[in-house]
């Protein structure tokens, strides 16, 4: 194991523990927490509404989707939690915060929608198999409301779905079931013009293999940073490349990427410069660049001159 200095301007003996930290925190976008209040407040009154005139109609697929917007309704409630806890202050336990708890309501998010599509296919076959009659026009109306407000939902994510994985997964929650509710409203009105009953709980089946092809990246990604991999966004390749390219720089060893949150990422280096510590304008560069150029928020890096044998946190080390 390495000897890391996360302090700064940690400066040991005989080059062995030059540590420089930077801490840069990235607070949300704001805006957030009233899209959240509106998307829940929203969605959790069509959830009732939605489920009792799905019942009243006969329409698995309208109930089915209420209970898929009411998946969404909780999930909406943890990344809400989850973007609330990420702005606590660090503590003496919780040293970078809770900034984690983003990528925890990410993979909750994933999995509940998937446990939702779940039981969605489950009744979508049931009653391919024993077709029930139809209401179409209920059906069609009130999905048609649906696809409203769910489309305002997404709509009011859309903004800050690119930049952070937990908004993300309430930005594909709502459009997902944008997407259910004009499944339902078009089968509505088929279903009008041939009495075909077979194709309400058939869409149902189409559409769950949509969200599901869709969700499967947000579990992917979400599941990545849990085990603390480098995020998908970040080539550790070339950021191994750039730090080795330095100056002064003979050699990068314990080289660690990971996601601190949804929306940050951190790194930890070692670097050999036999010519001594660079000063803190050279390391101040190296950290601006490292946030340009390769979105890494948070650096501690660890100069050494090389002049004792360290001990490498490499896999390889520990018999693996």
């Amino acid at each position: 194991m390495s000897h890391d200095h996360d302090h700064p301007h940690d400066h040991g003996h005989h080059g062995h523990g030059h540590g420089h930290g930077h801490h840069h925190h990235q607070a949300p976008p704001p805006g957030h927490g009233r899209a959240f209040a509106l998307a829940i407040g929203l969605n959790t009154v069509f959830v009732a509404i939605e489920f009792i005139y799905g019942f009243l109609a006969g329409s698995t697929a309208l109930m089915a989707d209420a209970g898929h917007n009411l998946s969404d309704v909780l999930g909406l409630v943890l990344a809400w939690g989850a973007a609330l806890l990420a702005k606590r202050a660090p503590s003496a336990r919780y040293t970078y915060g809770l900034r984690s708890s983003s990528i925890l309501a990410a993979l909750a998010n994933a999995l509940l929608l998937l446990l939702a599509c779940g039981a969605i296919g489950w009744e979508a076959v049931q009653r391919i198999a024993t077709p029930h009659p139809v209401e179409a026009v209920t059906v069609s109306v009130v999905a048609a409301i649906g696809v409203a407000i769910n489309g305002f939902s997404a709509w009011l994510f859309m903004a800050g779905s690119k930049g952070d994985l937990n908004i993300r997964g309430a930005y594909l929650h709502m459009a997902a079931d944008a997407a259910i509710s004009l499944g339902v409203v078009v089968s509505g009105l088929v279903i009008m013009g041939t009495g075909w009953t077979w194709l309400d709980p058939a869409v149902s089946l189409v559409i769950v293999l949509v969200i599901v092809w869709g969700t499967w990246s947000l579990l992917r990604e979400s599941l990545q940073m849990v085990m603390a991999a480098v995020p998908e966004s970040v080539d550790a390749t070339a950021v191994q490349g750039f730090l080795e390219a330095r100056p002064g720089v003979a050699e990068v060893h314990d080289l660690h990427i990971w996601a601190m949150s949804t929306t940050e990422t951190a790194l930890t280096a070692h670097l050999v410069m036999p010519g001594g510590y660079p000063g803190d304008g050279a390391i101040d560069a190296i950290v601006a660049e490292l946030r340009k150029e390769h979105g890494i928020h948070h650096c501690t890096l660890q100069v050494e001159e090389g002049t004792t044998r360290h001990h490498h946190c490499a896999l390889e080390a520990h018999g693996a």
